[in-house]
């Protein structure tokens, strides 16, 4: 299990969430990202009829050796099922401290959701220097630039109405991480991802939103 939400996103530009699906077409999303070389991906819990697909993705991602993770995780029942699962890791739409606690105490790396200056400041003084800013697409990349300021500690990942179009324009803005759904499914969307995971991870790019 990794150790935190910093090292788990280590050279990863882009996670795929695969929201409202089931468990088949999901591990096939799943399977489509690992190919196209996105390491990270995240299956939402939100209802209970999704954690059949969390499941699934998790035993197809333990067989090719690759974390997955139990998404919008708002409850400690979520998160404890989260464990039961083998989830690598967990997401929240916001910042929960109860959430935050519960996640550090059983050892496993927490991404909670911020999308204002002061939940990144709170978020920080629990100790989460990596945080979701949720929504991406209404936040602008213009707010993405203007975090870095303040908070030049803080990674961001980019999560909410993130696809090939402008994954690439966030990243440029300061996100370390860019979170991408819907795109997975479509054959022109994938190059495109495809293009900016090769720009990304070219040694030497030390353009904003680089790992640090």
């Amino acid at each position: 299990m990794f150790a935190d939400i910093d090292t788990l996103i280590q050279g990863q530009p882009v996670m795929a969430i695969l929201r409202n699906m089931e468990a088949k077409r999901a591990v096939e999303l799943a399977s489509k990202a690992w190919d196209l070389g996105i390491d990270l991906v995240e299956v939402p819990i939100q209802t209970a009829d999704a954690v059949p697909s969390l499941e699934a993705v998790i035993k197809a991602g333990a067989e090719r050796g690759k974390p997955v993770g139990a998404g919008t995780v708002v409850s400690a029942e979520q998160v404890q099922q989260s464990l039961d699962l083998g989830a690598a890791f967990t997401v929240a739409p916001g910042l929960d401290e109860e959430i935050v606690g519960l996640c550090r105490s059983a050892g496993i790396p927490h991404l909670p959701g911020i999308s204002t200056p002061s939940e990144i400041q709170a978020a920080v003084r629990l100790g989460c220097t990596v945080v979701k800013a949720f929504p991406a697409s209404v936040l602008g990349t213009e707010w993405f630039k203007a975090m870095q300021g303040p908070f030049p500690g803080v990674s961001l990942v980019a999560t909410g109405g993130i696809d090939a179009s402008n994954a690439a324009s966030f990243l440029q803005a300061g996100a370390r991480t860019v979170a991408v759904g819907s795109a997975l499914a479509d054959d022109r969307q994938l190059d495109l991802i495809a293009h900016i995971l090769a720009a990304r991870r070219k040694p030497g790019n030390d353009g904003p939103g680089h790992d640090q």
